[in-house]
């Protein structure tokens, strides 16, 4: 497949992704696989669109399954936080909005953002907004629903 990149995943979100490798593999595939048998030896195979939704899921799992070993093959542990006071990634940041509300992401690679986890993408708009900023920075990011402010309260 040519020259593969090294990943920056954080420790927390390679033990993450290789839960859902192992849930993928052990878990939905064998299910998967079970569900498709049932259907050949009960010959629903042929007409049925449910047995096509099973070989569908079927076959994004088994590519999930080999992005998920692949990506975690060639993946390096990232120091979160940052020593110098600049957010870059591995960065943990906590930002306040206008209205007060305050949250703290960390700053990851594309392969591993998870914002339900706490961990947002330097490639997502927010994300490239944030990276290069210190504590007191102003940011705005521009979002489909209309101009987001933050202001940087602290950088770890």
């Amino acid at each position: 497949m040519g020259t593969e990149r090294t990943v920056q995943l954080t420790a927390v979100g390679r033990t993450r992704l290789e839960g859902e490798l192992v849930e993928l593999r052990d878990v939905k595939m064998r299910d998967l696989y079970r569900s498709v048998q049932d259907a050949n030896s009960n010959n629903e195979a042929s007409d049925s669109g449910e047995y096509e939704e099973i070989k569908d899921e079927l076959v994004y799992t088994e590519a999930r399954v080999r992005d998920l070993e692949q990506l975690l093959e060639h993946a390096a542990i990232l120091e979160v936080g940052s020593s110098d006071g600049v957010i870059g990634l591995g960065s943990r940041v906590t930002v306040k909005f206008n209205d007060g509300e305050t949250e703290s992401w960390i700053l990851v690679t594309p392969e591993e953002a998870s914002l339900p986890d706490g961990s947002v993408s330097t490639d997502s708009p927010v994300g490239q907004a944030l990276l290069g900023a210190k504590a007191g920075d102003a940011i705005a990011v521009k979002t489909p629903g209309g101009e987001v402010n933050y202001t940087v309260e602290s950088v770890g």
